[in-house]
């Protein structure tokens, strides 16, 4: 799936997403190695930081799955994720990462921690 397939897949979810508060809709897809591809679309609650991120459901999505850090193949996000799911995304050791900027194009980013430098690593 390439890069462009992966952000319309991520679009396209995102019309699921629960936004009463912000009203923003983003979605996130996760291409795995094996093929296999998961949605995840951002929650929002009434006491903000608990809502949840679209790349975070979709990781989590694969991970109830039994997929592990590493067999991440690719994720395509509406749009540039936060500095929270940038660590999840390096901790992840997604390959690829696409979202779509302001002026309609593609960014990609190869790997996910070229979006976090200096990222917290574990032991």
């Amino acid at each position: 799936m390439t890069g462009e397939e992966l952000v319309t897949r991520a679009e396209a979810a995102a019309a699921n997403a629960y936004a009463p508060y912000s009203n923003y809709l983003v979605g996130a897809t996760v291409l795995l190695k094996d093929g296999r591809s998961f949605d995840g679309v951002n929650v929002e609650n009434a006491a903000y930081p608990l809502g949840i991120c679209a790349e975070k459901t979709a990781i989590s999505k694969a991970a109830s799955e039994g997929v592990r850090p590493g067999d991440v193949d690719a994720i395509g996000i509406t749009a540039s994720p936060c500095g929270g799911c940038r660590q999840w995304l390096h901790e992840w050791r997604i390959e690829r990462v696409y979202f779509r900027l302001e002026n309609g194009s593609i960014a990609e980013y190869a790997p996910a921690s070229k979006l976090l430098p200096d990222t917290w690593n574990l032991p």
